[in-house]
């Protein structure tokens, strides 16, 4: 007889199972009602499909299109209405849909995927009410879901591309996709096409599955063709599958080819260049507490339950996601769900041997990405994890970026990844950083002027020339940390001795002459897809992101970059500092340098208005002890919380608790829903904490509390 735990973990293996087939066989889901197997066209063994050669609308399935109209997609979900793309412009599709809409935070609590499904776009909210209820698109009997321009932007979640699946949907259709998205899209199966592939679909022709592979490189080509990516690894290593060598020769290249160049797996040339499709070695990765059930999860079910992971000594498990979730009153009802992602995650590190970040006494040891550059990513190294700021590794001349569960659990099986090598865009900076201005702003300059024309997008961002000198590693990481804000596929920071200094003072045995061997710069005549553009530092201003107007077809989002000082008067509740993007030591520092002037010029905090700051690590708490920002902050009433991620994902104090709460935060996304309901604007550390003070969005000026002052907000 076996085990009970064994027993379990079939059963589950068997609902994973069901739940796969019937998604992919266009079956609806009622987790409370038997499935009927013999209604399944296949075996409940063959999870993965291959997809026809002839692609093909089912008939009696249905197109979603997800328009601004909220009322249109209502109407579309209750099944009064059906659209074809004739009866649409491209201008009435919502553009920018974030995979927190498409699964909030606490959908994300659901490590199964036929789970996640009954909750798919719960974050999609227009006048304060769900569009998508619960089952809504489950129920629908869909199989093909429209969308306008960078859809699937944000997180690195991939539970949005699965609670699509699972409710029936096999492709995609929308003006781009962003990049992360679009790979967990391929890996889990999904089709993606444009609008003139949905017009003959909807006419009734067939489109080839070749057609729907052209654009890609020639191995994600087969990824789509054996229908995802733990089909294609396993044909890769039952050789059924081929990998031919690319033929690049020699020339000239940027950092990010350099690197991958540097990591080739097998036979071919010491050289690439974008659109190559080449097997790499990775050098290291992580997962969090809300990645790593997932994670375990699908390793079981693929490979079985003594699965084993490839050079685990180089990948490691963070808890850091959900260290607050208890501290927040509306995680409280998920509170056994958050419990059962805990302990899946150490029970998948206990498993894996892979390094413990774990909480110890209820205490993080810090954010994965914050703590990843101090102690594991080197220069030259390619890194791979389960989280969209992983290219926060790029400032230390690295080349880093975030994937989904599917991939991830891949490379931890098989000890490689494929990828396709992607273009750059180069920015070249000159200059330096006023005294008010920091390197936030910088990025929301960026993001306004670059990334919402999609310049960016898909494209490494690479960053060189002097001005880098005068900016601190912690400011670089700002740099390469918001990358993923502008759907780009990572940032690499050039190296220089500073570089290596700060490597140093966190790893003092570390070989030093190997890492600049490693370093990598860009070669004079590497080309720039993107173009190479000068920033000149001297000339930021203070900027924030405003919130947007989702309900009115405008997504919050944060390329909405506006100045501080056209801004007008925008009375705050919550100032929140932390996050990767803003809780390092430098940041501490800038929230420091405005909490004394204040304190010294005997201001207050306004009543009415919260000043929490959160730490990215230990290393940065401790940091601010021994610096003396601790005592000053707690003199001026300022919240301090151990180090974690918390408000920036929801899950920590420092949210918003209704809908008229205003927010101005140092984190890197104001997607609506994302930290709390209310509306949140994205300002740099120097901001957020003269906001504190002032009451209302205020940039931070050297005397500026010298001056008469009448606070914002009513006493």
């Amino acid at each position: 007889m076996l085990p009970r735990q064994n027993l379990a973990r079939l059963a589950g293996s068997l609902q994973y199972a069901e739940a796969k087939i019937l998604a992919l066989a266009g079956f609806r889901y009622n987790r409370d009602k038997p499935l009927d197997r013999s209604a399944f066209p296949t075996r409940f063994q063959e999870l993965d499909m291959k997809p026809a050669e002839t692609i093909r609308l089912t008939p009696g399935k249905r197109v979603l299109f997800l328009t601004k109209d909220a009322e249109l997609i209502r109407r579309q979900l209750g099944g009064d209405l059906d659209l074809t793309m004739d009866d649409l412009s491209p201008e009435d599709l919502l553009d920018d849909i974030n995979t927190d809409v498409m699964t909030p935070a606490w959908v994300c609590f659901n490590h199964r995927p036929e789970d996640l499904a009954r909750e798919a776009y719960a974050g999609l909210i227009v006048d304060g009410e769900r569009v998508f209820e619960r089952d809504a698109l489950l129920q629908g009997g869909f199989e093909v879901i429209v969308a306008g321009f960078r859809k699937g932007v944000g997180s690195s979640r991939e539970t949005a591309t699965q609670a699509e699946k699972w409710s029936g949907i096999r492709i995609a259709i929308a003006a781009s996709f962003a990049p992360i998205h679009a790979r967990n899209n391929i890996n889990q199966g999904v089709l993606m096409a444009g609008y003139e592939a949905l017009r003959r679909l909807q006419k009734g022709e067939g489109v080839p599955l070749e057609e729907l592979c052209r654009g890609f490189d020639p191995i994600t080509q087969e990824v789509i063709r054996q229908g995802g990516l733990f089909p294609f690894a396993k044909g890769l290593a039952a050789g059924e599958v081929e990998i031919s060598p690319h033929q690049t020769g020699e020339r000239p290249m940027t950092m990010s080819e350099k690197i991958l160049a540097a990591h080739l797996r097998g036979e071919g040339a010491p050289f690439v260049e974008p659109g190559n499709a080449v097997l790499v070695d990775v050098d290291g990765g992580y997962s969090h507490d809300f990645t790593s059930a997932q994670v375990h999860y699908f390793l079981e079910q693929e490979y079985g339950q003594n699965y084993e992971v490839r050079n685990r000594h180089r990948f490691a498990a963070f808890e850091d996601h959900l260290i607050y979730a208890d501290d927040v009153a509306r995680m409280r009802p998920f509170l056994p769900k958050v419990g059962t992602m805990r302990q899946l995650q150490r029970d998948f590190q206990q498993h894996s041997g892979v390094g413990d970040f774990l909480a110890k006494d209820g205490v993080s040891p810090g954010i994965c990405h914050e703590v990843a550059r101090e102690q594991m990513v080197e220069p030259g190294d390619f890194i791979q994890a389960t989280d969209s700021h992983t290219c926060m590794g790029g400032a230390n001349n690295a080349l880093a970026w975030g994937v989904g569960s599917t991939e991830y659990a891949n490379l931890l099986y098989n000890g490689f990844t494929q990828v396709e090598v992607p273009e750059s865009i180069g920015f070249r900076l000159v200059g330096e950083l006023p005294s008010t201005v920091t390197a936030k702003d910088v990025m929301l300059f960026i993001l306004l002027r670059f990334a919402r024309t999609q310049q960016t997008l898909n494209r490494v961002m690479e960053f060189t020339g002097p001005g880098l000198a005068a900016l601190s590693m912690d400011e670089r990481a700002t740099l390469a940390n918001m990358a993923t804000e502008c759907s780009a596929r990572g940032a690499v920071v050039e190296a220089d001795e500073e570089t290596f200094r700060w490597i140093g003072q966190y790893r003092p045995n570390v070989d030093l002459a190997r890492m600049r061997r490693r370093a990598v710069s860009p070669d004079p005549d590497a080309v720039y897809a993107g173009g190479v553009h000068v920033i000149d530092l001297s000339t930021m201003r203070p900027m924030v992101a405003h919130p947007g107007d989702p309900d009115h077809g405008v997504p919050s989002d944060p390329t909405n970059g506006a100045y501080v000082d056209e801004l007008g008067v925008v009375p705050v509740n919550i100032a929140y500092g932390g996050s990767c993007t803003a809780g390092k030591i430098d940041d501490l520092g800038f929230y420091h340098r405005v909490v004394k002037e204040a304190t010294d010029a005997g201001r207050k905090i306004p009543q009415g208005v919260s000043f929490l700051i959160q730490f990215g690590s230990r290393s940065v708490e401790e940091h601010a002890r021994r610096a003396g920002y601790l005592e000053a902050f707690e003199k001026a009433g300022v919240t301090l919380i151990q180090p974690g991620c918390g408000a920036c994902i929801g899950c920590g104090p420092g949210v918003s608790e209704t809908q008229e709460d205003v927010t101005v935060s140092a984190i890197n996304r104001n997607y609506k829903g994302r930290s709390g309901p209310g509306r949140l604007y994205l300002a740099s550390p120097l901001t957020v904490a003269a906001s504190a003070f002032s009451g209302s969005i205020t940039a931070y000026r050297p005397g500026m509390f010298e001056e008469p002052f009448e606070a914002s907000v009513e006493m």
